[in-house]
């Protein structure tokens, strides 16, 4: 298969149709082999329209790599620059990580799943994306050791997002999510200055869900 043609025909079908207009997100997505970073026996539909399922997870639900679409317009949308330090929520096996060391100046790729980290960390490494590093954790909890961070971007939706997500910004930082779930969903950037945190719902889409932002069920009497 020739992965460069479906590369291309994925940047211009699915990606310029929907309003991305950002030379640095439209050359990244050209330039990032998404065949590298999904199972082995998907490699031939890795450019599908579609999200794509991972393999390693343990028991916390099943895990994706986003449908190409959505993901390009959630990274527009947070406007990143080369001096930005960007944290990212679930990083899965590294696609979006290696989008984002390609339009930002550093990333620090946040995954609770420990095989899934283990294959990231290998990914890109073998694929040159040095200036990521991966980090495990609890997803909600962020990675508080190297923050302040410009952007803080949430791979997958989410019902709820923690306040330590937001203390994790610095002045002026910006969070990216996508918050409900299945075709009722809005993806949202937060703004957080001076101590406050402003939010604008900018698009409807469906991502999948990621494990762990579901909202405490209560009793009702």
């Amino acid at each position: 298969m020739n992965f460069e043609a479906a590369r291309t025909k994925m940047v211009d079908n699915q990606i310029r149709t929907t309003d991305v207009t950002s030379h640095a997100i439209l050359s990244a997505f050209l330039s990032v082999p998404r065949e590298e970073f999904v199972p082995a026996r998907m490699k031939e539909l890795a450019y599908i329209d579609a999200d794509i399922e991972l393999d390693g997870t343990k028991g916390v639900g099943p895990r994706y790599l986003m449908e190409p679409s959505p993901l390009a317009k959630l990274l527009q949308l947070a406007e990143i620059s080369k001096s930005d330090v960007v944290l990212e929520i679930g990083c899965g096996t590294g696609y979006a990580s290696a989008l984002l060391s390609l339009i930002a100046g550093s990333v620090v790729a946040l995954e609770s799943d420990e095989v899934l980290a283990a294959t990231a960390t290998e990914t890109l490494a073998r694929l040159g994306y040095d200036n990521v590093a991966v980090v495990t954790g609890d997803l909600g909890k962020g990675y508080a050791a190297e923050a302040p961070y410009d952007v803080i971007f949430v791979h997958g939706s989410v019902e709820v997002l923690p306040a330590a997500l937001f203390e994790q910004l610095r002045n002026g930082g910006r969070l990216i999510a996508v918050e409900g779930f299945g075709n009722a969903s809005r993806a949202k950037l937060y703004v957080h200055e001076h101590g406050k945190t402003s939010e604008r719902a900018d698009f409807n889409t469906a991502v999948k869900p990621l494990p762990g932002f579901r909202r405490e069920q209560t009793f009702v009497f």
